[in-house]
C-alpha cells in the first residue's frame, strides 16, 4: 500500500503543495497547518478501518469521495482523525493520491523534498529486517547522507 509521507521537519510553508492539487481538483486535499514556526502538511491517511467510511449515511466515501453520492452532512469531516478532509462546493473532499497520474501532485510541487510516497509494506519489512539484524548481532551500521547529517547536527548541539 502506498502511502503519501510528510517530513514537517522539511516543510517551509510554502503551499505549492497546495496550489498543485487545487489547480488539478478545485479545492486543495492537502493542508499546511503552522504550530510554533513548524509547518504540518495534514492529508488524508487512508485509514484501514476510516472513520469517515463507516459514518457516511450515503456510503459515498472510500478511497475517494465519490461527489455524486456525497450530501455535504460533513460528519465525515468531524470524524476524521487527522482533519484531512475538507467541504468544498457542499462536497466532502480528500486526498486520493492522484491515481490517475504517477506522481501525487503535491509531491511534484514540494521543492523542499517534505513530501514523498512510500510504500507502507516494504518499509515495514525493511525495519523487521533491521531490527532482526540488530537483535541477531549482524547489523552493520549504515552511513549514508541522512544519517551523516542526522549525527553531525547531533554533534552541534552538544557543543552549544
Amino acid at each position: 500500500m502506498k502511502k503519501i509521507l510528510s517530513q514537517p521537519e522539511l516543510c517551509d510553508g510554502c503551499r505549492d503543495c497546495e496550489e498543485a492539487c487545487e489547480k488539478l481538483y478545485g479545492a486543495p486535499r492537502i493542508m499546511i497547518r503552522e504550530i510554533n514556526g513548524t509547518y504540518y502538511p495534514i492529508i488524508c491517511q487512508q485509514c484501514e478501518d476510516a472513520p469517515c467510511k463507516a459514518i457516511c449515511p450515503t456510503e459515498a466515501i472510500n478511497e475517494t469521495i465519490d461527489p455524486e453520492r456525497c450530501i455535504g452532512c460533513g460528519l465525515c469531516m468531524i470524524v476524521c482523525p487527522f482533519g484531512a478532509i475538507v467541504l468544498s462546493e457542499r462536497k466532502a473532499q480528500k486526498c486520493n493520491q492522484c491515481p490517475k497520474i504517477d506522481t501525487p501532485a503535491c509531491i511534484k510541487a514540494c521543492s523542499k523534498r517534505a513530501l514523498s510516497i512510500v510504500d507502507a509494506e516494504k518499509l515495514k519489512l525493511e525495519k523487521q529486517e533491521k531490527h532482526i539484524a540488530k537483535m541477531a548481532g549482524t547489523a552493520k551500521p549504515k552511513l549514508d547522507i541522512i544519517n551523516l547529517v542526522s549525527k553531525t547536527k547531533k554533534a552541534e548541539e552538544k557543543l552549544k
